[in-house]
């Protein structure tokens, strides 16, 4: 997807498309990077606006209502592809196809595979015991990793750190200060390693 600039119309664009199209909308890889930058940089401006005047001023009163307008768009564009997030898995589980979710985000991709792997399992454990007239049983495994989490480690960075390619020939990033992300062990320690 070509690069989107945010601001206040694409956000609530965004969430127009997801509202009414069925199928959940693709978004640029670095739609949360972008919107934070976005608040953050909204937020700068009302500290301004109040050094240089009024806390009640026009100006900083629409601006603060404005960010507030914002969150409430990125809520529901959350809680709208929250609930088609759901229904894919749901699906997916129930018919034990494997769907296209390449226009979910990496973050949404972890989210459709957990809530996955949890209605597979009860599914088996409550509904085949009971078709089989057996006592439903659920068996979870004992913190069995998949092939993706044996790759890979969870790291909170430091500092902002461009995008860069994997040994993988993965692009990973960019990231920034106390974002969280799955990165392949290599990369993993050569970030801890040089304290990023």
């Amino acid at each position: 997807m070509a690069e989107t600039i945010i601001t206040y119309d694409s956000i609530y664009e965004t969430l127009r498309k997801e509202k009414y199209e069925p199928e959940i909308q693709k978004l640029s890889e670095t739609f949360y990077a972008d919107t934070i930058t976005y608040l953050k940089e909204k937020k700068a401006i009302v500290e301004t606006q109040r050094s240089q005047q009024s806390i009640f001023s026009d100006e900083t009163v629409k601006t603060e209502r404005q960010i507030q307008n914002i969150k409430r768009l990125l809520k529901e564009l959350y809680e709208r592809r929250e609930n088609k997030i759901i229904q894919l898995a749901l699906f997916s589980s129930r018919s034990e196809t494997q769907p296209e979710i390449s226009n979910l985000l990496p973050e949404e991709q972890e989210f459709f595979r957990a809530i996955n792997a949890n209605l597979t399992l009860y599914r088996k454990g409550i509904m085949e015991h009971l078709l089989q007239l057996k006592y439903p049983k659920i068996s979870k495994p004992k913190d069995i990793k998949t092939e993706e989490e044996e790759h890979t480690k969870l790291v909170r960075f430091l500092n902002p750190v461009p995008k860069f390619m994997g040994e993988d020939l993965n692009i990973y990033g960019p990231f920034y200060a106390d974002d969280i992300a799955s990165l392949p062990i290599k990369a993993s320690s050569l970030l801890i390693k040089t304290k990023r």
